[in-house]
């Protein structure tokens, strides 16, 4: 009998307990510290009136390490990280699929934290205006803190990883938000500050937006492997048991 590589593996009792914790104060925290963080960045930055150090001598060393063979990945990274692709297709194509898979929790918390990253960029972009590396080799629109692209695939990347629960998606997303943030510093789209911004952003949105829908997305997937009756019976009872002495 096959495996599905994209069911999400039966929800534990101490992943029930972890759903109902996030529900309650992780997102605060989450929110706080994301937001807190990047905004302090941006403040550094703008300071500095631009690039700081690290940013220049990383953007140096890949400039000088341009050639042909890397030109080809990072300029696809370009397109399916943003525009069209990355905006509509990609959003709007892993909606259908979990559509399709009975997942409409989890479809509706992909869409919604896809939809307030972007949003969340596009504000601190406008707020900042920060120029971008004059080795640009793509055309991109205004503002180069915090990186889109960066952020997007972030986003991407906790979103399924929450949703399918799988160690080979946590794997596969860090390794794509990691080629995402060198291709942007690669092709002088960004500086290396604006992509852990980025990153920041995209990870700490799609926590945030966790948090009111963990319980729901674990209690779908239940429902949806057939096991809907032992998440209602878990749930009925307080994290601590019978009673009713809930772990802190």
């Amino acid at each position: 009998m096959r495996t599905d590589p994209l069911a999400p593996k039966p929800a534990s009792p101490s992943e029930e307990r972890v759903a109902r914790r996030v529900q309650r104060r992780w997102w605060v925290f989450s929110a706080l510290g994301a937001i807190g963080v990047v905004l302090l960045l941006g403040i550094v930055i703008t300071a500095r009136s631009g690039a700081i150090t690290v940013d220049e001598e990383f953007m140096g060393e890949l400039v000088e390490h341009r050639n042909p063979f890397w030109d080809v990945p990072s300029l696809i990274f370009n397109s399916i990280g943003g525009g069209v692709i990355g905006v509509f297709v990609v959003p709007l194509g892993v909606a259908a699929v979990l559509l399709l898979r009975r997942r409409s929790w989890a479809a509706l918390y992909w869409i919604a934290a896809c939809a307030l990253s972007a949003g969340v960029v596009q504000v601190i972009k406008h707020a900042f205006g920060r120029a971008r590396p004059a080795d640009i080799m793509v055309v991109s629109d205004y503002g180069s803190f915090p990186s889109g692209h960066t952020a997007n695939a972030a986003t991407l990347a906790v979103v399924l990883g929450v949703i399918l629960r799988r160690v080979w998606v946590w794997v596969v997303g860090v390794l794509y938000t990691v080629a995402m943030l060198l291709s942007r510093t690669y092709l002088g789209a960004h500086w290396l500050t604006d992509t852990i911004g980025g990153l920041l952003i995209g990870a700490g949105v799609a926590v945030v937006l966790w948090a009111p829908v963990a319980h729901r997305l674990l209690a779908e997937q239940e429902r949806v492997r057939g096991r809907g009756w032992v998440w209602q019976h878990r749930t009925a009872e307080p994290v601590g048991g019978p009673s009713g002495s809930a772990g802190a």
